[in-house]
């Protein structure tokens, strides 16, 4: 038998080495089952079931403990470190972690998880023969998903993020009783802002798909929205000198979205609200905010005046 990293098999106790642990037999070769790595008393002459890993001298060796995966299997682990040029190191439940390489990473920091997020990897042998996760994507997702039903639509979820793009994220929302989850995207204008790899979020389901998948938004509907939306440019007016901002309906939706951090449509409605209500007013793309305390004097001194 020849061991492999990564699997697990049952080996034979064929003798005890004080004060290391038992070497066990794999017919050609022996490998070490350490006393840390016992979870029960073993004696010579047993068989018992180990999980086969690198030491940290690159040696083979066994464990009885169980890890969340094995080789070729797919979990969701969570990030236990992160080293600068490495990559992120994952908790694999050996007491020891598994590392996901810098090269499957994202490039642009912000888009990286961080320490306690989750991310759904594969075991897999890099190109010396030791063990490294390597990310999940919709192909591997994709047999253990299950199709949203459409009573969904509108409902806010939970949702992992397994690739952050720049033109928007694929998730897996989380499927509670019906399963595994749900394949879903968050395209980048339902973003309030940027998600990471391994991120756990809640968004609003947009739409359900013909195929079970799912569209998310990050914002509000849109009455609650604008109520938001409206209160905010409110409170940004009233701050600003002048009480007046270099905004209106005619601003390009780049700078809207810059600035305010919600779309043209969305700020053009929070406008219109607060238009309707009499609390603002445009002139040459600039928008003032309405002082209704100058307007009642300044009508009492033209009745006085008449």
């Amino acid at each position: 038998m020849s061991l492999i990293a990564g699997t697990t098999v049952t080996l034979d106790v064929v003798r005890e080495v004080s004060p290391y642990g038992f070497f066990l037999n794999a017919g050609d070769e022996d490998v070490m089952l350490h006393y840390t790595e016992l979870t029960e008393k073993v004696r010579a002459g047993d068989k018992v079931e180990v999980f086969i890993f690198f030491d940290t001298e690159d040696r083979l060796a066994a464990t009885m403990k169980k890890p969340f995966l094995t080789l070729g299997e797919m979990a969701l682990l969570e990030v236990a470190d992160i080293h600068p040029r490495l990559g992120c190191f994952l908790e694999m439940g050996l007491g020891r972690q598994l590392l996901l390489p810098m090269s499957e990473l994202p490039e642009l920091t912000e888009l990286r998880p961080q320490l306690g997020d989750r991310v759904f990897v594969l075991m897999e042998h890099d190109k010396q023969g030791r063990l490294r996760a390597k990310l999940c994507g919709e192909l591997e997702l994709m047999p253990y998903v299950v199709a949203a039903p459409e009573s969904w639509m509108g409902q806010t979820v939970k949702a992992r993020v397994y690739r952050p793009l720049q033109m928007g994220t694929f998730v897996l929302v989380d499927g509670g009783v019906l399963g595994f989850g749900m394949i879903g995207m968050v395209h980048s204008s339902e973003r309030s802002r940027l998600l990471r790899l391994g991120e756990l979020f809640e968004a609003r389901v947009s739409h359900v798909r013909e195929d079970g998948r799912v569209n998310l938004s990050m914002s509000a509907r849109r009455e609650v929205g604008r109520d938001v939306d409206s209160a905010a440019l409110l409170s940004f007016l009233k701050e600003r000198p002048g009480a007046a901002m270099p905004y209106s309906d005619a601003t390009p939706p780049d700078i809207i979205k810059e600035r305010f951090g919600i779309s043209k449509s969305a700020f053009k409605r929070a406008l219109g609200k607060l238009y309707k209500e009499g609390l603002i007013t445009q002139k040459e793309n600039w928008t003032y905010l309405v002082n209704k305390e100058e307007d009642q004097e300044a009508a009492a001194d033209d009745k006085t005046n008449d």
